[in-house]
């Protein structure tokens, strides 16, 4: 079972909870020591193999989720999950959401100047299998500028969030696209030391692209260890789980 702490100092792939190219750290990140609070009943139990029961069908396909299909290049996103020693950890539940296309998000607080797409929402779910393995059809999201400092874009990216065995236990990181300029000058990114910031970078893969029809790219998620996905400095989570 996997504890809720802090960012881990002796793994220097975990991003600071400071960072203060990236404005917003300055002032929400803690100016004293950090407390621990012991874990009750409620975090350190769950519903286990249960996910299915409790949130329906997977939402794997976010291009058919509407009317028609959303505007931009379809991809497959695929990959798996393994823990510390390789193993695969399945019946975990990842969530996706993303901005469409244009890079824009469909949340009344996004009102940048790039269009909705009325059939596209951005949002989806599944859990792994035996294997811990994963897969969404998608569609590639776009660039969109953000305000932490003057001409700041985010690069394109894909949030995930992956949840445990115990509802204490989730993960939550982002996901980019091999080749993006941006990744080099974005602060959130760069929060995340080289060479570990690569643990965030997905590789195009020939063998899940399918033929004239999507790109595929693989991206494996590692919970703990040497090779742990770095958390998503961009929400301040901290959380992992075996």
């Amino acid at each position: 079972m996997s504890q809720i702490i802090g960012y881990r100092p002796e793994d220097a792939g975990q991003p600071p909870s400071l960072s203060p190219g990236y404005v917003s750290t300055v002032p929400r990140s803690p100016r004293l020591p950090l407390v621990k609070i012991p874990q009750g009943l409620t975090e350190t139990t769950g519903p286990a193999n249960a996910w299915s029961r409790l949130m329906g069908p997977s939402m794997a396909d976010l291009t058919t989720q509407h009317a028609a299909m959303p505007q931009g290049q379809r991809i497959i996103v695929a990959g798996r999950v393994l823990d510390e020693q390789g193993r695969p950890v399945p019946n975990t539940v990842m969530e996706i959401w993303q901005a469409n296309a244009a890079g824009r998000y469909i949340h009344k607080k996004d009102q940048w100047d790039a269009p909705l797409d009325p059939n596209f929402t951005g949002a989806g779910r599944v859990i792994t299998d035996a294997d811990g393995r994963y897969q969404f059809v998608t569609i590639r999201p776009g660039a969109y500028p953000w305000g932490n400092h003057h001409n700041a874009w985010r690069p394109a990216h894909i949030h995930l969030s992956l949840l445990g065995p115990a509802f204490a236990t989730r993960l939550v990181t982002q996901m980019y696209f091999p080749d993006d300029p941006l990744i080099e000058i974005d602060p959130i990114a760069n929060a995340v030391p080289p060479p570990y910031r690569q643990r965030l970078v997905s590789r195009f893969d020939i063998e899940t692209t399918r033929p004239n029809w999507a790109l595929g790219y693989l991206f494996d998620v590692v919970l703990r260890g040497p090779d742990a996905t770095p958390p998503d400095t961009e929400h301040g989570e901290d959380d992992d789980h075996d």
